[in-house]
């Protein structure tokens, strides 16, 4: 059985490659998936597709509307979301990620750390899992497939 799994979170950091490295090491039949990771890219797609838009409210709505529906489509077709909120950037697209894991009803693994633990107390409680670190995160991924 193989299950794909959506990495939501700021795409800042490396933790999305730090946990594929691990899950391929373990031999995780997983596949995963996400945000687009280019930042400069994800900013200017609504421009590249639809034109240069007058201002930067323009743009950055050209691009969300294409961003959202990536999202969208992968998370619909994931049979588990993680979400991350790291403590260095502003977290809405992870907020809003997660809160759209819970309404589809996604199974959801929550990546928050203590400092956290209030700001995010009722998606948290929407969760199935609330961890603090990757590493937490990728051991409840890896008994998933434990059968003994």
């Amino acid at each position: 059985m193989e299950i794909t799994v959506y990495l939501a979170g700021e795409i800042h950091s490396n933790w999305r490659n730090e946990l594929k490295e691990k899950a391929k090491s373990l031999q995780l039949p997983v596949h995963f998936t996400g945000p687009m990771e280019n930042h400069d890219r994800s900013d200017m797609i609504g421009e590249e597709i639809l034109g240069n838009q007058p201002d930067a409210i323009f743009r950055d709505e050209a691009a969300s509307s294409i961003n959202n529906l990536r999202t969208q489509l992968l998370m619909q077709k994931s049979d588990l979301v993680i979400a991350l909120f790291g403590e260095k950037y502003k977290q809405w697209n992870t907020a809003m990620d997660a809160s759209a894991a819970a309404a589809l009803g996604k199974p959801l693994i929550l990546i928050r750390p203590n400092e956290l633990h209030h700001p995010l107390k009722e998606l948290s409680s929407k969760a199935n899992v609330t961890v603090e670190t990757v590493n937490q995160a990728l051991k409840v991924l890896s008994y998933i497939f434990e059968t003994e």
